[in-house]
């Protein structure tokens, strides 16, 4: 690492300021001979006499001083004085510290590539780069791991692709990430929370519907593997498994799962002050579930017909997204196709349909801590035999297949708040126009609420918020007049707790909240799951 990244204005600068500005700040926390042998310490340090710094250093901790900041700065002389496992041990100590957190994470991955633990400080940069209290420090993060990776690379004729190999340089790297646990979930099939009368049948029958509970297994499996063919572009394959299992065999018509395979590439250029990133990727998705009826969970039949498979589907399509980032500013680009590919169950129209997406968003900066996001998408759905409703809420075989359009207008204000904690608030007007003659268009708004605090760098917490109130002009309860207007509202809200008990290890718990309010009470339910999990990650 000596010699490809500068500690001098990007990092030592840093952290020796960083240094003198709590040592002032803090006032006379320990005796005045601790205090002065630290002071002598990191003037010897500006004057890069490492090992006479750490003398003094040592003598400061003799002397009853026991910081994070002196920890830190023992670390980076340590460093300097390419004592790596001595480094190594300060800057985790340092790290335990919010305030001095981020410096030691991006000084942990300096110090871990100089000892040649290429794997360790990767995580350690990304680390770095994935907070956002310090832009000075994501954007070196983001540029050591850009030259390790750069590094890594295999040349372009063959002959230097087999002297890579001989030498042992990897060319590529495999990340595994997985997670299991055991859940709980009081309402399984979605069932209406109240009893109403089903104005979709002709003989009008009551529905007592009763809420269904059991316990579930959570499954979440992702790998990637990518390959660093060129400097600043990179080659991926990536794999995902989602899936939620129902331990009582009643209830195997609420399993649910998916599998997702993407194959792209990623480009990323930048400097402290711009940078530009390309993501392209084409995916294939396999999604399976029963089409159940959600008063009581039963799998749906049509004149004796079973219609089980309606809703598994198979999706697939290529998608890009361009950003080009200044200090301040960013502008994106995002474009997307899809085919959705639906189960045939011959008795009903298929779902299947295409989806067309065109996004642009920006991002501006205010302060380091203040941001303002702006993202405006233009999208389709044309289905090829789902019959469309007219305006009294018939749906005729001879009607034209649906056609949704869609624009969605959004504003995320993000506020750093301590450096361990930020807060999100959100705001989406979305609109969607039904080509045939308008029976399901409609207009949302959507308010959004995130939260994050991380006081260590061992625990995390997370909480999300939503409501969304739709305003459906023409739409009728049960598609049946005499219902009158159809209304909608949902809420939701989900809080993730995880802890980090080793590098590979965490333990996460979940608690997820969804209801929904209408006029049409089929579509009405309050859903509560909660969960208890680890993580593997590698």
């Amino acid at each position: 690492m000596r010699g490809m990244y500068r500690f001098g204005p990007s990092a030592g600068a840093i952290a020796l300021a960083a240094a003198l500005w709590c040592l002032l700040a803090s006032g006379p926390a320990a005796a005045m001979t601790a205090q002065e042998a630290f002071a002598d310490g990191n003037r010897l340090f500006r004057d890069d006499l490492y090992w006479a710094a750490l003398l003094r250093y040592r003598q400061a901790g003799e002397a009853g001083l026991d910081t994070p900041l002196l920890h830190f700065n023992t670390g980076v002389a340590h460093y300097r004085a390419r004592q790596y496992d001595r480094a190594r041990s300060e800057l985790l100590r340092a790290a335990q510290s919010p305030g001095l957190r981020v410096l030691s994470q991006y000084n942990l991955g300096l110090t871990t590539y100089a000892a040649g633990n290429t794997d360790e400080a990767l995580d350690w940069f990304r680390q770095a780069r994935d907070q956002e209290e310090n832009p000075s420090i994501r954007r070196l993060a983001i540029e050591a791991i850009s030259r390790i990776l750069s590094a890594r690379q295999a040349a372009d004729r063959p002959d230097a692709v087999v002297a890579s190999v001989s030498a042992g340089r990897k060319l590529g790297e495999f990340s595994l990430a997985a997670r299991v646990g055991f859940g709980a979930d009081d309402n399984v099939y979605r069932t209406p929370d109240q009893d109403y009368i089903d104005y979709s049948d002709p003989n009008l029958p009551l529905i007592t519907p009763d809420p269904t509970s059991g316990a579930f297994i959570p499954l979440d499996l992702r790998a990637r593997y990518q390959i660093n063919t060129y400097e600043h572009e990179s080659f991926f394959g990536e794999y995902r498994l989602d899936g939620r299992y129902y331990q009582d065999k009643n209830l195997d018509n609420a399993n649910d799962f998916s599998h997702e395979l993407r194959i792209g590439s990623q480009y990323f250029r930048g400097d402290e002050t711009r940078s530009t990133s390309v993501y392209s990727a084409f995916s294939i998705a396999k999604h399976d579930e029963i089409y159940f009826d959600p008063v009581d969970g039963i799998a749906w039949t049509v004149n004796g017909e079973p219609v089980e498979d309606r809703m598994n589907y198979v999706r697939y399509g290529p998608e890009l997204s361009i950003r080009r980032a200044y200090e301040r500013l960013s502008i994106g680009l995002r474009v997307k196709g899809q085919m959705w590919d639906y189960a045939d169950t011959k008795v009903l129209p298929q779902y299947d349909h295409e989806l067309f997406l065109l996004g642009i968003n920006t991002q501006y900066r205010f302060t380091e801590k203040t941001l303002l996001r702006l993202v405006v998408e233009d999208y389709t759905r044309r289905y090829g035999e789902r019959p469309s409703f007219d305006l009294d809420g018939q749906q005729l075989v001879t009607n034209d297949p649906v056609r949704y359009d869609y624009l969605d207008v959004g504003l995320l204000a993000r506020q750093r708040i301590t450096p361990d904690m930020w807060a999100g608030l959100g705001y989406t007007w979305s609109s969607r126009g039904d080509a045939f003659q308008g029976y399901n268009d409609y207009t949302r708004d959507e308010f959004r609420f995130e939260y994050h605090w991380s006081p260590g760098p061992r625990f995390a917490l997370d909480l999300e918020g939503y409501y969304r109130s739709y305003d459906f002009p023409n739409a009728f309860a049960f598609n049946n007049p005499v219902a009158g207007p159809k209304t909608l509202e949902t809420a939701g809200g989900l809080l993730r707790l995880a802890y980090r008990m080793t590098r590979h290890l965490s333990l996460t718990a979940e608690a997820e909240y969804r209801g929904t309010s209408s006029t049409d009470i089929r579509i009405g339910y309050e859903r509560k799951r909660y969960s208890l999990g680890v993580t593997w990650q590698q």
